[in-house]
């Protein structure tokens, strides 16, 4: 019988100067994606998935991410003094149990491996979940929870992965294909940001992984690599050469890329377009803008 997948580590220590002047004082992944922080929809997927430990990897200046996960005693208490019920079993979603969430420094900027490797003593031997918040997936069932099923079957690591187009390949880690099968495929080999007319297919990693705790040992020896940081592609590809399996899966949803601006605003569209209490009126500004954009034209 394989582990089950319990644990998640969220890299979080980035500075989101794509943001700035707003990152000034305000950790990017509790900036608003319609009325929920970035990273609430992380921890909303990963407990969809049956994720119970929680591991944060931050930096300096994520008081207010830490803020977030704990308890408000006196706006509960207010809530609950007006009978708003609904607002108090939303606010509980954001509580973390005591004992469920812990927090690991970052000191030196090195790059998504070594954020990773950073919460190697919270992980024994078991798999576990790495989750970026800048990639914010709506799928039904989660991006996470459709990899979680699939690793209960095959083991070893997995990396969610979605098709690009050529010239988008050199931002991703891109996979060599060995053998497909429906949504899953099992990988030859991984190249960290190739150039487009080196890229060995069209299918490229984004931010969700299971992966076996061998992944942690291959970063214990891991040198920089692309941009001069320790690459998270790096070590799982060395478990292709180690003779451990590899996976890579297409899940079912569409990804927002949250790390960009335009990224962001089209996934703030997309989702308040998704919710019953705005998307009529949304869609009627949106068709109003259009409209007075296609005139001035």
């Amino acid at each position: 019988m394989r582990n089950k997948v319990t644990k998640a580590i969220f890299p979080v220590a980035g500075l989101g100067t794509r943001f700035l002047p707003a990152t000034k004082s305000v950790p990017k992944e509790i900036m608003t994606l319609v009325d929920r922080p970035l990273i609430q929809y992380a921890i909303d997927e990963a407990r969809e998935a049956g994720i119970k430990e929680f591991i944060f990897v931050t930096s300096r200046g994520k008081g207010a991410l830490e803020d977030y996960f704990d308890h408000a005693p006196q706006l509960e208490q207010e809530l609950r003094k007006k009978g708003k019920n609904e607002l108090l079993e939303l606010l509980k979603k954001t509580n973390m149990d005591s004992g469920a969430i812990a927090y690991i420094r970052q000191h030196k900027a090195l790059g998504l491996g070594h954020a990773v490797w950073c919460a190697h003593r919270l992980i024994a031997n078991e798999p576990f979940a790495v989750i970026l918040p800048d990639d914010v997936i709506a799928g039904e069932p989660g991006c996470l929870k459709q990899m979680v099923d699939a690793h209960a079957e095959t083991g070893g690591s997995m990396v969610a992965a979605m098709e690009v187009t050529p010239e988008q390949a050199s931002s991703y880690g891109v996979l060599d294909i060995k053998e497909e099968n429906g949504p899953l495929v099992t990988v030859g080999g991984m190249v960290e940001k190739p150039a487009a007319e080196k890229a060995p297919s069209n299918l490229a990693v984004i931010g969700r992984y299971i992966l076996s705790p061998t992944v942690l040992r291959n970063l214990s020896k891991q040198k920089s690599g692309a941009g001069g940081e320790i690459q998270l592609t790096d070590a799982i590809a060395a478990e292709i050469s180690q003779g451990r399996g590899v996976f890579g899966y297409r899940f079912a949803g569409q990804r927002h890329d949250c790390g960009s601006k335009a990224g962001f605003l089209q996934a703030t569209v997309a989702f308040g377009l998704a919710r019953d209490d705005l998307r009529d009126e949304l869609a009627a500004y949106l068709e109003e803008m259009i409209a007075m954009r296609k005139a001035a034209q």
